[in-house]
């Protein structure tokens, strides 16, 4: 009798809950895999355009990670942008390597060169526009 008895939340609720969150994680990672491919290849099929623009802001964002095994690892990953203005008034923030970040700054004026979302560089100009 002590091995057959059911209390009410047993191992059978515990899988089920289980499997539901094992199928949502998988589910989630492969949308963003899917999400990520889907950028690539909309930046691939995009023109590569050269415009007039301002850096009009700077940021960064800084995402931790901690892994906790026989020792504890920590480690983080900046991911850095920049908000241009081009000369229609529009605004687009590109991501870029933390070089590229630190020899930009707030003002800066030339010429962007980009293709989707993809950024692919910049190169002062002192005229105006």
């Amino acid at each position: 009798m002590g091995y057959g008895m059911n209390y009410g939340f047993g191992f059978g609720a515990f899988e089920a809950m289980f499997t539901i969150v094992f199928v949502l994680v998988i589910g989630i990672f492969i949308f963003n895999i899917v999400r990520g491919i889907g950028q690539w290849n909309s930046n691939n099929q995009s023109p590569r355009l050269t415009v007039n623009a301002v850096v009009v802001s700077k940021r960064n964002h800084v995402s931790y990670h901690h892994h906790a095994d026989d020792h504890a690892h920590h480690a983080s990953h900046t991911t850095y942008y920049v908000t241009f203005q081009v000369e229609s008034g529009d605004r687009m923030e590109l991501s870029m390597s933390g070089q590229e970040f630190g020899m930009l700054a707030e003002g800066d004026r030339g010429s962007l060169s980009f293709q989707g979302t993809r950024y692919l560089g910049f190169q002062r100009t002192e005229s105006k526009f």
